[in-house]
């Protein structure tokens, strides 16, 4: 060896296995243990003697490792007492002038007790991390499995946002094209309106000119309207009547005749009639909740993580339903949004500007619905951390809802546990 063995040496060597990894086969673990025994270097300028007290200590310190069943450390020493003494120090050029009792006693240890033990200990060790390594596997399986569950996820969550957008941007077109058509309707009443206008300054100019061609006289009524209506069946235009007043002459119903315009009845109720009609598409931009599903969940005092979402997709699917919020219960708080329900609402609020968290608190009797504010957003979204933990007070993370009205609509409750 280059430096004299000591107890703290020994100790250090048996404590540097290279053996922790537990993707490594049973086997290769073992043989990465066994590579730690053979790792002496023997001095030539040590004497055998010495090599012999050293090898008394090591097989002593190996017994300690092993009663305290650290088969690592027993099964690396137990090899490196077997490769000294049976290896190396043969080969060290005093070995065969050297006489001492100790010689005798590493001898009898090494067919007794060394290498006895080394096999035990290598069958064992090969138990144990047989052991390890199917719970290695297992786990490794596990993570692997959770891998393609959480991408599965994130494909439906992804999906899901695609949807809610072609939802929203049907919704805007909708909008629009409502919008273009009101407009085009109020151009249309706005021409109507202005011919109406100009049909009646004309016919006020009418008016004006014909009460100027009356004369004042009230004579001759009766023969001038006898030659009135003589002279209109001959066929020439009639004189004008210098007794009625131009305004009757003008009435309405003459000037619906004068258009050729027959009257139209309008039905006083028909305009209530038709709003009582149009009332369901004149407020349906809005959003009504009819279904609170209660997907699969583990639960504790203070947690509850959903379980199976591809199920709950494949239910919002089935019945063509956009994810408005969720609801929960605080067993023994009142109604707020923990740190936890920030950052879950948050993935909502940022598909939905609408969604809502409802929490329940039956111990104090309250019912909270909230959204996250502005704020709240822009610091949760951001936020990195986990479980429980502490957020800006000032300003206000989450606020009572003020878009949500309640109304008798009837619900429909999916329970899937």
């Amino acid at each position: 060896m280059d430096q004299p063995f000591t107890m703290s040496s020994l100790k250090r060597l048996a404590a540097m296995p290279d053996h922790t990894d537990v993707s490594l086969s049973p086997e290769e673990r073992v043989r990465a243990l066994s590579k730690l025994g053979c790792n002496i270097t023997l001095n030539e300028d040590i004497t055998p003697r010495r090599y012999f007290r050293f090898g008394v200590e090591m097989e002593r310190m190996a017994s300690v490792y092993l009663e305290e069943g650290n088969l690592e450390n027993a099964f690396v020493l137990y090899n490196k007492f077997i490769t000294l003494f049976v290896e190396k120090l043969p080969g060290h050029r005093d070995y065969q002038q050297c006489a001492v009792p100790e010689k005798q006693d590493i001898m009898k240890k090494l067919k007794d007790i060394a290498f006895p033990r080394t096999d035990e200990l290598k069958k064992d060790l090969l138990k144990k991390y047989s052991a390890e390594y199917q719970e290695y596997m297992q786990d490794k399986n596990k993570c692997k499995t959770e891998l393609v569950k959480k991408l599965e996820q994130q494909s439906l969550i992804e999906a899901e946002k695609k949807r809610i957008a072609r939802i929203r941007q049907q919704q805007l077109e909708k909008e629009q094209f409502q919008f273009f058509e009101d407009q085009l309707k109020k151009q249309e009443l706005a021409r109507d309106q202005k011919i109406r206008d100009n049909s009646v300054s004309s016919e006020q100019t009418d008016g004006s000119t014909l009460s100027s061609c009356l004369s004042p006289h009230l004579n001759n009524t009766s023969s001038a309207a006898l030659t009135n209506k003589n002279e209109a069946s001959a066929g020439r235009s009639p004189p004008i009547s210098r007794v009625v007043k131009p305004e009757a002459t003008l009435s309405p119903a003459q000037s619906n005749l004068t258009e050729g315009l027959r009257s139209v009845v309008l039905p006083k109720d028909l305009c209530h009639k038709f709003l009582l009609l149009a009332e369901a598409n004149t407020t349906h931009n809005e959003f009504t909740i009819t279904h609170v599903i209660v997907p699969k969940q583990s639960a504790g005092p203070d947690y509850c993580d959903v379980e199976n979402v591809e199920e709950l997709f494949s239910v919002q699917d089935q019945h063509d339903l956009l994810t408005l919020g969720w609801i929960h219960t605080h067993p023994t708080q009142t109604a707020f949004l923990s740190s936890v329900d920030l950052h879950t609402h948050c993935s909502y609020q940022l598909m939905l500007p609408e969604a809502i968290a409802i929490v329940c608190s039956p111990k104090h009797n309250d019912t909270g619905v909230f959204r996250l504010t502005n704020a709240g957003m822009l610091e949760v979204s951001v936020c990195k951390k986990k479980g429980f933990h502490p957020h800006t007070k000032d300003p206000r993370l989450f606020n009572i809802c003020k878009h949500v009205i309640g109304k008798d609509v009837k619900i429909t409750v999916l329970d899937l546990r």
